[in-house]
C-alpha cells in the first residue's frame, strides 16, 4: 500500500528490452534507497513495481510486463525521464494522502494547463466509464500523487486539480503539457459506493432506467449523480 505522498523524483537511467518485459533502471533521489531490498515495492508514477536488481547505491531496476507498459505511461519513458516515486507504506505510517494500491485503472490526458497566481491548474480528460467515479472535492491519484478534485464535468469528460508550489517542486506535474498522458488510480471506496448504488438502481428500476437517464441528461446530469458519495474531511 502507498499513501499518495510523493517522496521525490527519480530519473530513468536505462531501458533494457527482454523477452516479454522491459527492465527499467532508475537513479533514485538521495537517501531514498536506504534499506531498499530486492523484492521491495516502489510506486513509480503511481505504478507498484518490484525491485529486481540493485546494481549500485542509489540505483534500482524494475521488470515491467508488456501489459503494464501498454496500459500505463511507462511504455513512453525514455532515458532521462523524471518519475514520481514513493516507498511502500510501513505500519503506523502517517497517511497524508489516501490509501493507494499502486494499480493503475486508466490513463488520462492533459487537456489544458492554467497558471493563476501561486497555483497551477491541470484539466484532465477521462473516458466516460471512469468519469463516473470522479467528484468535486473527492480524492484521485495522478501519477502516484494523492490529489483533491477541484472541479469535474462528467458530461464533457474532464476534471481539474489545483497544485500548490510545494507539489510542483516534489513532482513532475510542472512539466506536463496538453496532450501528455497521466496514470490514474480511482479512489477505491468511491468506486465501490458508485457501483453498488448503480447496481441497486438497475435492479429496482429495470426497464425504467433508460427513461431516468434520458431525463437526467436533459438537466445536464447523469445517474452517477445519484450515487455521489459525501466526501469525508481529510483529517
Amino acid at each position: 500500500m502507498f499513501t499518495g505522498i510523493v517522496q521525490g523524483l527519480a530519473r530513468v537511467e536505462a531501458l533494457t528490452d527482454l523477452p516479454g518485459l522491459r527492465r527499467i533502471t532508475l537513479r533514485l533521489p538521495p537517501g531514498f534507497d536506504e534499506g531498499l531490498a530486492i523484492g521491495a515495492s516502489v510506486a513509480c508514477d503511481g505504478c507498484c513495481l518490484t525491485v529486481t536488481e540493485r546494481p549500485q547505491p542509489g540505483v534500482a531496476a524494475f521488470d515491467v510486463m508488456q501489459q503494464s507498459l501498454s496500459l500505463t505511461t511507462l511504455g513512453e519513458w525514455q532515458p532521462g525521464s523524471a518519475v514520481n516515486v514513493e516507498r511502500a507504506a510501513r505500519d503506523g505510517a502517517e497517511i497524508g494522502g489516501h490509501p493507494l494500491s499502486g494499480h493503475i485503472d486508466v490513463t488520462g490526458t492533459v487537456l489544458e494547463v492554467r497558471q493563476p497566481e501561486n497555483n497551477h491548474v491541470l484539466r484532465i480528460g477521462l473516458p466516460p466509464r471512469w468519469m463516473r467515479y470522479v467528484f468535486a472535492k473527492g480524492y484521485i491519484a495522478i501519477n502516484g500523487a494523492s490529489l483533491t478534485v477541484a472541479e469535474a464535468d462528467r458530461v464533457a469528460g474532464w476534471f481539474e486539480v489545483w497544485l500548490i508550489p510545494e507539489t510542483l517542486r516534489m513532482t513532475t506535474f510542472g512539466g506536463k503539457r496538453p496532450g501528455d498522458r497521466l496514470n490514474i488510480e480511482i479512489e477505491r471506496s468511491t468506486q465501490v459506493f458508485v457501483d453498488t448504488v448503480r447496481d441497486a438502481l438497475d435492479e429496482r428500476l429495470g426497464p425504467l432506467m433508460p427513461a431516468l437517464e434520458a431525463l437526467l441528461r436533459q438537466q445536464g446530469l447523469s445517474a452517477d449523480e445519484l450515487a455521489r458519495p459525501v466526501p469525508l474531511p481529510r483529517g
